[in-house]
């Protein structure tokens, strides 16, 4: 069932569990339980498509590093930010989970083999093979990898899904007809009502686009609503407890991580370019991947590192100015409202930018490198380590609802400039070995000050890649994090949280599998509770559908 708030109010929803947001996360989660018998209402703050009315819901303030403007940062409507993603799926690597003694803060409270099946069933959600696809294979087909010393680095790779719209409303005609499944749409939380007791979750409050109240009620909640939102959210909710929810520690809202980008260096001599070759995206059987480059586990531990990443690309020099694609890109991208329609126009402006690409490569690439206008560069997608001054908090302003507005406070350490420097360097010490090259890294990473700099030549989105993570994290510890290893929020019996602000680490991995691998997981965890019939981990959901 359906129901869009905007034109019919009603007073009360209910249901076995209720889940607020409709992304990645929250959409997975629902199909799951449908599945299982369960009645679930999904409630979704935006509509079918972009609205500035519903954006400026988003807007917040920035007193940290520079960063996207927040209400450009997420999209708030079904289907959420993967309406505009670059389709790239990775799994966090097992080092990720562990307690890295070199890591403050670090360490899950569960581990990978817990979330390993999950990631296979997750690895279908997206139309990728069961195992991930690896460097021997991309060899095997014939790609000249460099084979670098397994003490120094590894070589992990991109999966791309191809559906740009996998979790659009027209791709979700299973939930629209599925009897256990109610969506409401333009239903805005504006508050998660602790009962008296303060250990379980009453009901939520909400209100439609006119303003009516809305009374939502379940056994279990479940809250979907990306890295900002959720500790908004949670520390809006503050009328049984003052501090709002989960928050007895002040941890709500601290560890914000993103995956920062940044130009690592450069790689000079007559055998750099056959490594762009090796490192460009492309197609292995059905299949599209590229790889990268991270440090090996020996590395990370050896050098006390990060499991941070780069790869190699021609890029304009940091001196240069920006290619006409580019800027064709941003423009398509960035200059127009991301409606149907403009999501329409950026998508068909990289197709043929590929399109023509694929008919001027490498040939064009390769003369603007021989006449100095495009360097074989290093391009850096960081790990951030946690730290808990890198934060979400509430500011003074509020939105059409009453909601206090969110105030980012984005900071990165040290030990994430000292990450990017040791993966250039081991780079530099293997490319010698091998004979490909020599590295040159660029001055920034040798700054005593250790501050990350940004680079606007460097990728289409120079700041980072919208990835909010870590804001309700998990530990074992309530004073540690926000929920344990169930997905549970601390001291509440009947609330959880779903989505990458989940992450006690970031790994390099772009986040998206791993939110439908962990989404799935809680799935199986709240059909136990409930009793219901639970389906094998690894067993498919439905593929994406269209009305």
């Amino acid at each position: 069932m359906i129901i869009d708030c905007a034109r019919e109010s009603p007073d009360r929803l209910s249901g076995d569990v209720v889940i607020i947001g409709a992304g990645a996360a929250g959409i997975t989660l629902a199909r799951r339980l449908a599945q299982t018998g369960l009645h679930v209402v999904l409630l979704e703050s935006g509509g079918l498509d972009y609205d500035a009315e519903t954006a400026d819901l988003n807007h917040g303030g920035s007193i940290g590093l520079p960063y996207y403007p927040l209400d450009h940062a997420r999209l708030r409507f079904f289907g959420g930010t993967t309406a505009i993603w670059g389709g790239r799926c990775a799994e966090l690597a097992p080092i990720d989970f562990i307690t890295r003694p070199w890591v403050p803060y670090s360490g899950w409270p569960i581990n990978y083999e817990d979330l390993e099946p999950y990631y296979r069933a997750a690895r279908h959600v997206f139309g990728l093979p069961e195992d991930p696809i690896v460097a021997d294979a991309v060899r095997e087909a014939g790609v000249p990898l460099p084979r670098f010393a397994d003490d120094e680095l590894a070589t992990p790779l991109w999966s791309f899904d191809g559906m740009f719209d996998r979790f659009s409303f027209a791709r979700c005609a299973d939930l629209a007809a599925h009897p256990r499944c109610t969506i409401a749409l333009h239903a805005n939380v504006c508050e998660i009502v602790a009962a008296p007791s303060a250990r379980a979750v009453a009901r939520l409050k909400g209100r439609t686009p006119a303003g009516r109240a809305l009374e939502v009620t379940g056994r279990h909640y479940v809250l979907a609503a990306g890295g900002i939102e959720n500790p908004r959210l949670l520390l809006a909710s503050r009328s049984v407890m003052s501090d709002g929810l989960g928050n007895a520690h002040d941890q709500v809202g601290r560890y914000f991580m993103e995956h920062p980008h940044a130009r690592g260096g450069r790689i000079v001599g007559t055998h750099a370019w056959p490594l762009f070759a090796a490192f460009a995206k492309r197609t292995i059987g059905p299949f599209t991947i590229a790889p990268l480059i991270t440090p090996s586990p020996a590395l990370q531990e050896r050098a006390g590192l990060l499991n941070t990443s780069l790869t190699i690309a021609p890029r304009r020099p940091a001196t240069g100015k920006e290619a006409w694609a580019m800027r064709a890109y941003l423009h398509a991208k960035e200059k127009r409202a991301p409606n149907k329609f403009g999501r329409s126009l950026w998508k068909l402006t990289k197709r043929s930018i590929g399109w023509l690409q694929q008919r001027t490569d490498p040939l064009r690439p390769w003369l603007l490198h021989r006449l100095g206008r495009l360097d074989v560069a290093l391009v850096v997608r960081g790990e951030q380590a946690p730290n808990p001054d890198s934060r979400i908090t509430l500011g003074e302003g509020h939105d059409a609802f009453g909601m206090p507005r969110v105030v980012l406070d984005w900071r990165t350490s040290a030990l994430d400039v000292e990450s990017v420097w040791g993966l250039v360097a081991a780079l530099g010490r293997e490319t010698q070995r091998l004979g490909l090259g020599t590295v040159a890294s660029e001055p920034w990473l040798s700054d005593p000050s250790r501050a990350w700099k940004f680079d606007s030549l460097i990728s289409a989105h120079p700041i980072g890649g919208y990835h909010h993570m870590g804001t309700t994290r998990m530990s074992a510890d309530p004073a540690k994090g926000v929920t344990d290893g169930d997905c549970r929020v601390h001291g509440l019996d009947n609330l959880y949280v779903a989505g990458s602000s989940l992450f006690t680490t970031s790994g390099w991995a772009n986040p998206t599998l791993t939110i439908v691998a962990l989404a799935l997981r809680l799935a199986d965890h709240l059909t136990d509770r409930a009793g219901a019939a639970r389906r094998p981990a690894a067993a498919p959901i439905p593929p994406a559908t269209s009305l």
